[in-house]
């Protein structure tokens, strides 16, 4: 799930036909999402299933899957940052939408289980993790 969050944020993974994800988001201000209710609660409808998605949101919908089936390989070094800062914030302050975007996308628990360690050395504990 560790590199699920990333994806949330937008500053990321819209796969390509090579063999890394777009960079073209990278630049989007993560601080300003996490800290606005309403562009925050845009992306998770998105990916929650609750509503509609913006252009961007629909192409990080579409590339969640791969991120998770390949531990975000594809990813760059400030998109996996990005990861850090999206998950560790859900997690503290958004709790229930990491439990409900863990079961759309990890039902079961197989990615949980791949990340979990990784997440426990950089400081973070998944709920019912390590």
């Amino acid at each position: 799930m560790l590199k699920f969050f990333i994806l949330l944020a937008v500053a990321v993974c819209v796969a390509n036909a090579a063999s890394t994800y777009t960079t073209k988001y990278d630049n989007i201000d993560l601080d300003e999402i996490l800290s606005n209710q309403r562009l925050y609660k845009k992306y998770y409808d998105c990916l929650a299933n609750k509503g509609k998605c913006t252009p961007d949101g629909k192409e990080l919908k579409e590339a969640l899957p791969d991120a998770l089936k390949t531990n975000c390989a594809k990813c760059s070094k400030k998109q996996q940052e990005g990861t850090d800062k999206v998950l560790r914030y859900v997690l503290k302050n958004k709790p229930n939408d990491y439990k409900v975007l863990e079961s759309i996308y990890d039902p079961t628990g197989i990615y949980r289980k791949k990340y979990d360690e990784e997440a426990s050395k950089r400081g973070i504990k998944l709920p019912g993790g390590h």
